[in-house]
């Protein structure tokens, strides 16, 4: 099948924001079946039914919070961090809403995920550090170890340890449950790493956004990169597919990008609204795929024809 048959068969469906200036950010599949994301223009959590288009919205109690991440905990809620406000939230599946104060001023909470070890990690970019929150709302800050100025963002959990992307640093960190740190440095200088995701095989891969290109590291901690031939893409979203692709944003181009496991192009695919902002994508339980457009305030949701 040659790549214009392929590219004949994927199409993408567009699902607007009920509230304007919604501005959604990180998304993540919810424990309900529904794609959760944050709103980080107005100040709301969002989930979108994809069978049937359906939209609720949830408004945050601090006014101007800016959330950012999202991701599903282990308790059957969402947490969320608010990166204006200084906290990281809780959202039920059906709206009730905690907050937690951070402890450092202005640390800028940013990309968030489910820990090995139960709690929820989450990135401080502006204080170049990170931390850690238990169910009850206990958060610990760990600064020690990390490269001065790194600006730590979206964190995927391996081999019983979170992995942040350092995008100030260009490089890869590895947290332990008990905040011990290390640094990958990336071959490319000033690459920007910053979406993350875990691909089956072990290994992460990462956008580039600075180097268009996506990064892979191992389970050894070697660190690869596959050139992505979308000039000027600015790289921000990667998610694996569940036949192991890999799906990115390439958000200045306004396409969506598609690479095999080995490092080869398999196609990209313009969103049909220009200046979009697409953003981040994920994959939901079924297969779907679906990413954020963080400019025009919609979700776009990946549609596969027979034989793509």
């Amino acid at each position: 099948m040659s790549a214009s048959d392929t590219a004949a068969r994927i199409a993408i469906r567009e699902h607007r924001i009920p509230t304007p200036d919604s501005r959604p950010y990180i998304c993540c599949p919810g424990p309900d079946g529904r794609l959760w994301f944050c709103e980080s223009g107005a100040a709301k959590i969002g989930c979108l039914d994809l069978d049937s288009g359906v939209f609720r919205e949830f408004a945050l109690p601090t006014p101007d919070s800016t959330p950012i991440g999202i991701i599903a905990g282990a308790d059957g809620a969402l947490w969320f961090t608010e990166n204006t406000a200084n906290k990281v939230g809780r959202i039920t599946t059906d709206g009730h809403i905690t907050e937690f104060a951070v402890h450092t001023p202005a640390s800028g909470p940013n990309g968030i995920v489910l820990g090995p070890d139960g709690n929820i990690w989450f990135s401080q970019t502006d204080a170049g550090q990170v931390a850690r929150v238990t169910p009850d709302g206990g958060v610990t800050e760990f600064a020690r170890g990390f490269t001065p100025g790194c600006r730590p963002l979206s964190p995927v959990s391996r081999d019983g340890a979170v992995w942040f992307s350092e995008a100030q640093a260009s490089q890869v960190a590895r947290v332990t449950p008990d905040g011990d740190v290390t640094e990958f440095p990336i071959p490319s200088p000033d690459s920007q790493p910053r979406a993350m995701a875990v691909h089956p095989d072990g290994s992460i891969w990462f956008v580039e956004t600075s180097a268009n290109a996506l990064g892979r590291i191992d389970a050894g901690g070697r660190i690869t990169e596959h050139p992505v031939p979308i000039p000027g893409a600015s790289l921000r979203g990667v998610t694996v597919a569940l036949d192991g692709e890999l799906w990115f944003t390439a958000n200045a181009a306004n396409r969506i990008g598609r690479m095999a496991p080995d490092g080869s192009m398999l196609g990209s695919y313009p969103i049909p609204t220009s200046g979009s902002g697409a953003r981040c994508i994920a994959t939901m339980a079924d297969g779907r795929i679906v990413f954020t457009c963080h400019d025009t305030g919609t979700i776009g949701e990946i549609v596969k024809g027979r034989g793509a």
